[in-house]
């Protein structure tokens, strides 16, 4: 955690003066999936919880700032952004050259891999050869979807609006396999009664231009002290024990990664 040290006392910085020149007193909206479980879902009273929910409040509370969840489909995440439905994104949104054409990132707050899913026993070979042909289910706008489409163009690529709908098409069969963050499918289908029978195929995946360098706060260009708040906040957390505990009420390793 030493590592952290020198970054947190600039960033301490950062908070105070990035606060103050953000109109400190103003609510911030954060614009949120609630599809995307254990990081964000919505419970049956339509509150919305998970790592990504308890991660914008402990960020807001570190920045003295009010915030409003507003809930997002994936696909118009950054459109509204840039519309000022919202003023960030705290939506497990990787940090892609892609994306940075259009919005700005913090650091990272968390990095996992990709994996397949399949059905046990399948032997599913998965390689540009193996998978050609084969229905494989991706959330439409994700760092997947790239994936998919550059390195496995023959499979036969099925889209869905929200993770949830790729996992329920898997369960029923209609689909060969789907590609996802591997700790959200393993928290959010494997374990679980719907996703007994099916298991991880093949290693861990990484493209660096399609999974960029982990999942960051997107904001609009231009807005450098408000970036300079959330980033403070980030390494704050980090350091003062909040992210370990918000990440130990989900998972049992850490999920910043390296």
């Amino acid at each position: 955690m030493k590592r952290f040290t020198t970054a947190l006392a600039a960033a301490a910085l950062a908070v105070a003066a990035g606060t103050a020149s953000v109109s400190a007193g103003e609510e911030l909206r954060i614009g949120v999936e609630g599809a995307y479980p254990p990081f964000s879902w919505k419970e049956a009273d339509g509150s919305l919880k998970g790592f990504d929910i308890d991660i914008t409040f402990a960020l807001c509370e570190k920045m003295g700032r009010e915030c409003t969840l507003v809930e997002q489909d994936w696909d118009g995440m950054i459109p509204a952004l840039l519309a000022r439905k919202y003023d960030a994104i705290v939506a497990s949104m990787s940090i892609t050259e892609e994306r940075k054409k259009r919005v700005d990132f913090t650091v990272k707050y968390y990095n996992t891999p990709a994996r397949f899913v399949a059905a046990e026993g399948s032997d599913l070979d998965v390689s540009p050869a193996g998978l050609a042909g084969k229905a494989v289910g991706v959330q439409r706008g994700t760092t997947h979807q790239c994936f998919m489409e550059k390195l496995f163009p023959e499979a036969d690529l099925r889209l869905y609006q929200t993770q949830e709908e790729v996992f329920l098409d898997l369960a029923a069969g209609r689909l060969d396999a789907q590609f996802s963050d591997a700790l959200q499918a393993d928290e959010g289908f494997l374990k679980l009664d719907a996703g007994k029978g099916f298991a991880f195929v093949g290693g861990p995946q990484y493209d660096l231009e399609c999974h960029g360098e982990g999942a960051g706060v997107a904001l609009r260009k231009g807005e450098d002290e408000l970036l300079q708040a959330f980033n403070a906040a980030i390494l704050a957390i980090r350091e003062d024990g909040t992210y370990k505990s918000i990440n130990d009420k989900y998972f049992d390793f850490d999920v910043y990664g390296d």
